[in-house]
């Protein structure tokens, strides 16, 4: 979890306010800390594929029940409409999750520059991790040898 305010305490919106969040709404400002938390935490993506579904939901339950016709049409269309829906929602992914996080009080930019930070020290934790795995592969194998 990398956040540009981390002595800030993260409260987490309930079901009705995270609907209203996800529907594009914007949250009370002690809600700030999670939307930040909420774009740029490791499962960002994943968390935005749920606010999008969110807001398919309601037109895709009413082209199911309202729209005439035989179900399995009905169901290929909302599945057609999902699809398109989401491919959209990909595409705009991260625009759309800076318009939440610059709604939220944070300057722009704010949550593309967290995910970098993190996955730089990700990438260095790796990386050391890597270079460790390294090191005593590297040791045994000398072992083995009889060297030192």
């Amino acid at each position: 979890m990398a956040t540009s305010a981390p002595a800030q305490q993260v409260v987490r919106p309930g079901p009705l306010r995270w609907f209203w969040y996800a529907m594009g709404g914007a949250l009370p400002a002690r809600f700030s800390p999670w939307v930040l938390h909420d774009t740029t935490t490791r499962t960002w993506a994943l968390r935005h594929v749920a606010r999008s579904m969110a807001q398919l939901a309601l037109p895709i339950a009413l082209v199911l029940v309202l729209v005439p016709g035989e179900f399995w049409i009905r169901g290929m269309a909302a599945l057609g409409g999902v699809l398109l829906g989401l491919f959209f929602s990909l595409a705009y992914m991260p625009e759309t999750t800076e318009n939440r996080v610059k709604r939220a009080g944070y300057p722009a930019g704010t949550a593309t520059a967290a995910r970098n930070r993190a996955a730089q020290e990700r990438e260095a934790r790796e990386s050391e991790r890597r270079r460790a795995a390294s090191a005593r592969r590297a040791a045994r194998y000398r072992a083995r040898q009889g060297r030192p």
